[in-house]
C-alpha cells in the first residue's frame, strides 16, 4: 500500500468529539500510505476549520444542520439545506473521486456517506456514543462496515459488518512531554505535591460545571484544601471565570481552550467534566480518574449511558447536573484528595475499559475494503 495513491474522505463535525477521531484514523492512514490523500468535509463552524487545518488537512464545507428537536418551519429549513448539501457532496466527490468516503458523526456526516453510496463509493461509519444518532442508524443500512465504540450500541446494528473497535485517541495524547508537577512550600519550607484538577466542559465549555468548579472552591479553601486547578471555561465564560480565580485567589490555569491537552491530562490527578464520547474513550486510555457530568440534554441522553457505561467498571464517578453543586462537588474532591489509594483504583478501573488500538482496529478494515 507504500506507493499507491488513496483517496479518502472523512466526513463529520459539530464538536472537536467528532472530528479529534477522525483526525486520529486520517494519521494511521498516512502512516499505511504515503500517497494517500485524505480530504475531509464538514460544515461551516470556524471551530471545524480551525480544528482541521491545524491537523495539516485538506478541507471542504457545506451547508448542513440537524433536523432533531426543532419547529416545523426550523425542520423545513434543515431540510432543505439537507438537499442542498446531498448536492454540494455529490460535485465535491465526483471532482475528488474517493476510493472510500468515512462519517465519523455528526449531521455532516449524513449527506456525504449518502452520496457516496450514490455514486457506488464503498463507504464506512464510526458511531462513538453509546446510543447512536439517526444519521448513523440510518446510513447504517447503506455502509459496508460499521465501527462502535461501546458494547451498548451493538443492539442498534445488524451484527454482519459490525465492529467493537473502541474510540480513536489522537497520538499526542500517549506520548505526552514530561511536565515538571505544580509545588507548594509548606509553614516548615518542606516542599509538597500539589494536588491537580483539570476541568473542562468540551470545546464549547459548560456554564454549569464552571459555576460548581467555582463554588466548590471556594469550600475547599475554607477548610484548607488548596488544589491547583487547569481549567477550561469555553468563550463565553472566560472573563468571567477568571475574574473569580484573580478576585477569590484560586490558582490555576484558566482558559477558553486547551490547545495542548496532553499536557494537561499528565499534570491531572483528576478529571471533572462531559461525558462526551470522545472524552470517555481519553480518560480510559489515560487511566485518569474522573468526576463527569453528563450533559443532560443530548440526544437520547447518550452522555449519561456514556458516563454509567465507564461507572460501571469502577472507572468513574458520576454527578447529575441536577445534583451539581458546590458542596456535592466540593465534597466529593476532598475525598478523592485525602484517599489517593481510591484514585488509583479508578485509574486502574478506567484503564481496564480502554482501547488504545482503535484506530489500528479500524484501518485495518478501511485498507480491506479498499482492496
Amino acid at each position: 500500500m507504500k506507493g499507491r495513491e488513496l483517496r479518502i474522505i472523512i466526513a463529520g463535525g459539530g464538536t472537536g468529539g467528532h472530528l479529534f477521531p477522525g483526525i486520529a484514523i486520517a494519521r494511521e492512514l498516512k502512516k499505511r500510505c504515503e500517497k494517500g490523500h485524505i480530504l475531509f468535509i464538514v460544515g461551516r463552524r470556524k471551530m471545524e476549520r480551525d480544528i482541521i487545518l491545524k491537523a495539516g488537512f485538506e478541507i471542504r464545507s457545506i451547508d448542513v444542520e440537524g433536523m432533531l428537536g426543532k419547529d416545523l418551519l426550523q425542520m423545513i429549513r434543515a431540510f432543505f439545506k439537507i438537499v442542498i448539501s446531498s448536492i454540494q457532496s455529490f460535485f465535491i466527490m465526483r471532482d475528488f473521486k474517493p476510493h472510500l468516503a468515512v462519517g465519523v458523526g455528526g449531521y455532516t456526516s449524513g449527506p456525504v456517506c449518502l452520496m457516496g453510496w450514490f455514486l457506488r463509493i464503498p463507504t464506512a461509519i464510526h458511531e462513538q456514543n453509546s446510543i447512536p444518532g439517526i444519521t448513523n442508524r440510518i446510513l447504517a443500512h447503506l455502509a459496508k462496515k460499521v465501527f462502535i465504540s461501546f458494547e451498548e450500541s451493538k443492539m442498534y446494528f445488524k451484527k454482519g459488518k459490525l465492529f467493537l473497535s473502541g474510540n480513536p485517541i489522537r497520538d499526542e495524547l500517549m506520548s505526552p512531554e514530561i511536565f515538571s508537577r505544580r509545588v507548594l512550600k509548606s509553614i516548615d519550607e518542606t516542599v509538597n505535591q500539589r494536588f491537580v484538577i483539570l476541568v473542562m466542559g468540551g470545546s464549547q465549555g459548560a456554564r454549569a460545571i464552571n459555576r460548581a468548579v467555582l463554588s466548590a472552591l471556594k469550600e475547599l479553601k475554607k477548610g484548607g484544601f488548596l488544589p491547583f486547578v487547569i481549567h477550561q471555561t469555553g468563550d463565553q465564560d472566560l472573563k468571567e471565570v477568571t475574574a473569580d480565580y484573580h478576585t477569590l485567589g484560586f490558582d490555576g490555569e484558566v482558559m477558553a481552550f486547551i490547545e495542548d491537552m496532553a499536557s494537561a491530562y499528565t499534570r491531572a490527578d483528576l478529571v471533572i467534566c462531559r461525558a462526551g464520547a470522545t472524552t470517555i474513550a481519553e480518560l480510559a486510555v489515560l487511566g485518569k480518574p474522573s468526576i463527569l457530568v453528563p450533559y443532560p440534554y443530548a440526544t437520547h441522553k447518550h452522555q449519561e449511558v456514556n458516563a454509567r457505561a465507564l461507572a460501571a467498571h469502577g472507572g468513574a464517578d458520576i454527578i447529575l447536573e441536577s445534583n451539581l453543586n458546590g458542596n456535592a462537588l466540593a465534597r466529593k474532591i476532598k475525598m478523592y484528595m485525602k484517599n489517593p489509594d481510591v484514585l488509583k483504583q479508578m485509574s486502574s478501573c478506567a484503564l481496564k475499559t480502554g482501547r488504545p488500538e482503535a484506530k489500528e482496529i479500524i484501518v485495518d478494515q478501511l485498507m480491506e475494503l479498499i482492496n
